[in-house]
């Protein structure tokens, strides 16, 4: 768990950055004309829902009931004096979706230093044994093959920099190749230089696609391909491609982005959106010490 000192930093950051978005947001709004409409404010604000959400996924708990009733009600009463029923809580999460999705796009996420690494990870949204009586995500979510086998949900697609910091993500169901989101400008957005990746984004296209966007993409190859010749510092950066590794076992088993309790949608994106928001707080993040030595040579610590 956070610091006070730190949430009352990042409920400092989520107000400042809700009262520039609701006021950039009720100037492109239609007014509407019915005299009977109500727009009476929320009883917590968007800030602290917000806020509730990410120490949620900050402090090593896995019943968000459990924590909102007996932590949040009963130890953070101080810090949120206008509470809500929980029952309410979860009607509002989906209104502070669309808000959270760009604080954490324009607000959070880190900066391109020329070395970045991508990778997609699985978000299981049931068992396997229950996938033909699964109804929550029916027509949204698809079975996927990775790693660890078959399973049925969602991907998480990350760009991160040597320092662990996020740069860019996104979801899409479980069948999706893990190189179409390459594919798409807005995910390469600001990225540059070496992007490090396994052996499930080799491709000829994708590969001059990039290089021509200034991005070369660095694999490993496979024993059927024609092997070529690549660099030493290449070959250092492929073997410290474990950090975004590290980095999706923090989302998982730290921050709690994957679970099977999910009953919409909207929880489920509120719950990954918090979660990658969480981490993106946390003060120690795995990353690499890389440095540039004078003869040109890479060496990493």
């Amino acid at each position: 768990m956070f610091p006070k000192s730190k949430v009352t930093e990042i409920y400092c950051m989520a107000d400042d950055f809700c009262k520039k978005f609701t006021f950039q947001q009720e100037k492109y709004m239609i007014e509407y004309k019915k005299t009977k409409h109500r727009n009476k404010p929320n009883r917590m604000s968007d800030a602290e829902i917000m806020v509730i959400l990410i120490l949620f996924h900050s402090g090593g708990f896995r019943c968000f009931k459990h924590y909102y009733k007996e932590y949040v009600c009963k130890h953070l009463k101080h810090l949120f004096p206008r509470q809500v029923s929980y029952n309410r809580f979860v009607e509002l999460e989906k209104e502070v979706l669309l808000p959270m999705t760009i604080f954490i796009k324009k607000v959070l996420l880190g900066t391109c230093t020329g070395i970045s690494f991508v990778d997609s990870t699985s978000l299981r949204i049931c068992r396997n044994q229950r996938i033909l009586i699964h109804k929550t995500f029916e027509g949204l979510a698809e079975r996927g093959r990775c790693s660890m086998g078959w399973f049925f949900g969602f991907k998480l697609h990350l760009i991160i920099n040597d320092k662990g910091e996020i740069l860019n993500f996104m979801f899409t169901p479980g069948n999706v190749d893990d190189r179409e989101p390459l594919k798409q400008g807005k995910f390469l957005e600001n990225i540059k230089g070496k992007l490090c990746a396994d052996k499930g984004y080799i491709g000829q296209a994708l590969f001059e696609n990039l290089f021509l966007n200034g991005i070369q993409l660095v694999t490993k190859v496979k024993n059927n391909m024609r092997n070529s010749l690549m660099s030493i510092a290449d070959k250092i950066l492929l073997r410290k491609r474990a950090l975004i590794e590290t980095v999706n076992d923090e989302l998982k088993n730290i921050a709690q982005i994957e679970h099977s309790r999910h009953r919409s949608f909207n929880n489920f994106i509120a719950n990954s959106l918090s979660a990658i928001a969480a981490y993106c707080f946390f003060e120690k993040k795995p990353a690499i010490d890389v440095n540039f030595v004078n003869n040109g040579q890479l060496s990493i610590f």
